[in-house]
């Protein structure tokens, strides 16, 4: 049986990062990583956007250090003991720890049919499988208007294809923009000739060889070569809802990374933690987070005691157009939008009781640690005292 001093379940962005932050303080100490996916730990957000623009593949890779790791592919935690500190595998084998990270990440929502062919995008797997099908095939949907339909939809356009965007929401992006810029995002994509079929749902597809023809809730019938789907993922916590761990929203850990049983770490996208600045528990899902994160989880665990208080910002990449955003960004709160040059360049102040809860920097640049500082402000703030406050 593999006995480990740290067991990390996971091989993504989190996984890696936590390697990084247990060889700082702890240079020798056995390691076990153990991921479902086929390859080493690679960087996600390249796979909808930088990998499209011509960056080749092997830039993907991160540069995880080996001594004293086993990486373990293609292999499914299924259960954990927390009192012998044990994990097993799908195969029964059994791995021991003295530490464990979970870095399980998220599981992405499914469509309720079971068809074979519609690609759910989240891995290097499913960039390989959609590469290919741009090969052979011309017109493709993308279901989905949040950050991965509308990052995948613009790829997929700027690499000659045509594509369909369907999604339920009146514009793309719809709940994390302004209503004005949502709508604008609409017309800009049409005008990349993408065409973008907001208000619509999907109420039904079927394959037929070698297409799939997709019907809408408005009675449309649309025959495309290829269908994506960017629906969103849940945090992955069945693993740690099964060992007993707590469960709100993600697995909740304390400052330090714990979850509810001491020996047992939590960090990325599935983790609920308490964020300082914004006075509140939240669950993040970018690859700012997952970096920071996993290596603070990888210190503690290796016995360093430091506090999660960072305040993650991410970012995306829209065609020509793209930004940074920091904090809660979400259009059920009070929004400011500040325009240099309205929907090509200006800040979106989120606020919630007369405090900044989220900037959104669109196609404005190194104005994350400005924005952070801003929501960290008590205020309280009002619309007049926020024009003009970024840039600084």
């Amino acid at each position: 049986m593999p006995d480990y001093k740290y067991l990390i379940v996971g091989g993504g962005m989190t996984a890696d990062a936590a390697v990084k932050g247990i060889r700082e303080v702890d240079s020798s100490g056995t390691v076990g990583m153990i991921s479902k996916e086929g390859h080493p730990p690679y960087d996600r957000p390249p796979l909808s956007k930088a990998l499209w623009k011509g960056t080749p593949l092997d830039q993907v890779w991160r540069k995880t250090p080996m001594e004293n790791l086993q990486i373990i592919l293609k292999t499914v935690v299924k259960s954990i003991d927390p009192q012998k500190k044990l994990a097993i595998d799908t195969a029964g084998n059994t791995y021991s720890y003295e530490k464990l990270l979970l870095a399980t990440g998220g599981a992405v929502r499914t469509l309720p049919w079971n068809i074979d062919g519609i690609l759910y995008y989240r891995t290097l797997d499913d960039y390989q499988k959609l590469r290919t099908m741009t090969e052979r095939g011309k017109s493709f949907t993308v279901i989905g208007g949040g950050f991965i339909g509308s990052e995948v939809a613009a790829a997929l356009s700027m690499n000659g294809k045509s594509v369909t965007m369907i999604f339920p929401e009146a514009g793309i992006g719809a709940r994390i923009y302004p209503p004005g810029l949502s709508n604008f995002l609409n017309s800009f994509y049409q005008s990349k000739g993408v065409q973008v079929l907001s208000n619509e749902g999907v109420a039904g597809i079927e394959a037929r060889d070698p297409a799939f023809v997709i019907k809408t809730k408005s009675g449309l019938e649309l025959k495309t070569e290829g269908i994506v789907a960017g629906i969103g993922i849940g945090p992955d916590v069945a693993l740690a809802q099964a060992a007993g761990l707590k469960i709100e929203n993600g697995i909740v850990v304390d400052e330090h990374l714990k979850t509810s049983n001491p020996d047992i770490y939590a960090a990325g996208d599935v983790a609920n933690f308490q964020n300082p600045a914004l006075g509140k528990r939240i669950r993040v899902e970018h690859e700012d987070n997952a970096n920071t994160m996993g290596k603070i989880a990888g210190k503690n665990m290796a016995g360093a005691k430091l506090p999660y208080d960072h305040l993650p910002f991410f970012y995306s990449d829209l065609f020509e157009l793209g930004y940074e955003a920091v904090g809660e960004t979400d259009t059920r709160l009070e929004m400011v939008e500040d325009w240099k040059e309205p929907y090509r360049e200006g800040v979106v102040y989120y606020l919630d009781g007369g405090r900044v809860r989220g900037v959104l920097l669109w196609n404005t640049w190194s104005q994350v640690e400005n924005a952070r500082k801003l929501i960290a402000e008590k205020g309280p703030f009002k619309a007049q005292n926020l024009k003009g406050r970024l840039p600084a």
